[in-house]
């Protein structure tokens, strides 16, 4: 049997192994159209949020119809034509009209005793009731009342003041009480007083402060310093020395008020001649004649001259009142708004109407190489003050100093070139800044009253800027 070879595996023939290439696949570019939008109008949107924030606001007013009335306070001192009398011995004093009543020649006004005995009989009879009269209280109510409703916290020495007054008034209210009482029972016993009477007519006084004589000529700033004011009142049962002041009287019905005046003072009142004042702490409202002098010490004051009401303030020297100012009516702007702008001056008789339109306007010469023409150029008019129109400088409206217009069928030319200025603000209805001119009528601090109904003026509800320093003519305003 034959043998057979084992037979080897055939290897596989091994192949070198192939590069695998890889090319990825390009979508085509799609793109976005909306997303595009979308971003630009955000940048816009982010872009315009910012600039709006960064951007300085320009604030508005509205205006409204309003008037100012400029009240002012002050304090005065009170002349008038007084009279001290002085007593002819020494004694006690007992008085027998009261403060501020009018005394008529040969009134018994006060009696001196020089020992005492009416004091004493006074004081040995004080077992009969003297009470306060109902008109004695309610004249006491009055004058506290007014001094309540007057009162300045500034001038506290006015409370003293206040005090003795009072104190005075009350004890001769008992004196006088007292004595209608025991009038009977005084001369029965024979008491032996001198009594003195009036040699003239006024309205009685207890109050003497050295200020009787003081007339305009003496007048300086030192009288109106409070603080070193002082009135000396003698009380009913006093003991008074031989030619001391025991009473005075005022002799006329004329009376003045003098009150120290500012500058600004001078010049709202120095071309009046009378003014309404209204009295502090009483329903009382005066006119009176004013008129303006210098003091003794070179300073400006105000003299109010009255004919009536003297007597409510017999007792006073001095006096607080406020100056009652005309109502103005017209518009309220704030002061803020108001600029000045200049203008050219153009006779009234120049303007014309340009061809067929409506528009006015002014006929401009102008030149060239074929010679000298007229073109009609239309002008806005701001403001129309005598024979002239105020119309736009610096080219603005079209003209130029220098330049010629010509009158309407005339040869006649005029020259621009005088300028003026008005007062007036940048009024923003249309969105942007129009200059308006204005007539102010009055002013405070605040605000101005202008003029109404002005052909080329503000009306009611306009919006203008209320700082006209922020803005120029012609800018665009953004609210």
């Amino acid at each position: 049997m034959a043998r057979h070879k084992a037979q080897r595996p055939q290897k596989k023939a091994v192949h070198p192994k192939k590069s695998k290439k890889i090319i990825r696949y390009r979508r085509p570019l799609n793109i976005n159209v909306g997303m595009i939008i979308f971003a630009l109008i955000f940048v816009y949107m982010v872009f315009s949020v910012t600039a709006y924030f960064r951007r300085d606001k320009i604030q508005f007013y509205e205006v409204q119809e309003g008037s100012i009335v400029n009240n002012k306070n002050h304090t005065g001192i009170i002349l008038r034509q007084e009279v001290v009398k002085n007593t002819d011995r020494s004694g006690y004093v007992n008085y027998y009209v009261r403060e501020g009543k009018r005394a008529s020649n040969g009134t018994r006004v006060y009696s001196i005793d020089e020992t005492g005995s009416i004091a004493s009989f006074l004081a040995e009879n004080s077992q009969e009731k003297v009470t306060l009269k109902q008109e004695n209280l309610s004249e006491l109510k009055k004058q506290l009342t007014g001094f309540s409703l007057a009162y300045n916290s500034d001038q506290f020495r006015s409370v003293y003041d206040t005090k003795l007054s009072l104190d005075a008034e009350v004890m001769e209210y008992m004196n006088f009480n007292a004595l209608d009482n025991l009038g009977d029972k005084m001369e029965k016993a024979g008491l032996n007083f001198q009594q003195i009477k009036s040699d003239q007519a006024g309205i009685v006084s207890y109050g003497v402060d050295s200020y009787e004589t003081l007339d305009p000529a003496s007048i300086s700033a030192d009288v109106f310093d409070r603080s070193k004011y002082t009135k000396s009142i003698t009380k009913s049962g006093s003991l008074i020395e031989k030619g001391a002041p025991v009473y005075k009287l005022i002799t006329s019905d004329l009376w003045s008020v003098v009150f120290p005046l500012t500058e600004e003072d001078a010049k709202v009142y120095g071309d009046k001649t009378s003014l309404t004042v209204q009295f502090a702490g009483q329903n009382l409202k005066a006119s009176g004649n004013f008129s303006v002098f210098t003091g003794k010490d070179g300073k400006t004051y105000g003299k109010l001259d009255f004919d009536k009401y003297m007597v409510q303030f017999a007792s006073e020297r001095y006096v607080d009142f406020e100056i009652t100012s005309d109502r103005v009516d017209g518009l309220k702007i704030p002061v803020t708004s108001v600029t000045k702008k200049d203008f050219y001056l153009v006779p009234v008789d120049y303007l014309t109407q340009g061809g067929d339109s409506t528009e006015t306007g002014f006929n401009k010469e102008v030149y060239s190489d074929s010679g000298t023409s007229v073109v009609f150029v239309p002008t806005e008019i701001y403001y129309s003050e005598g024979n002239n129109y105020y119309i736009e400088t610096g080219g603005k409206g079209g003209f130029q100093a220098g330049d010629y217009i010509v009158k309407p069928n005339s040869t006649d030319r005029y020259q621009l070139g005088p300028t003026a200025s008005l007062q007036g603000v940048y009024n923003i209805n249309k969105g942007y800044a129009v200059f308006k001119q204005i007539e102010i009528l009055a002013s405070n601090d605040e605000y101005y009253t202008i003029k109404k109904n002005m052909t080329y003026g503000l009306a009611v509800y306009d919006h203008i800027v209320l700082n006209a320093e922020t803005v120029n003519e012609g800018e665009l305003i953004y609210q």
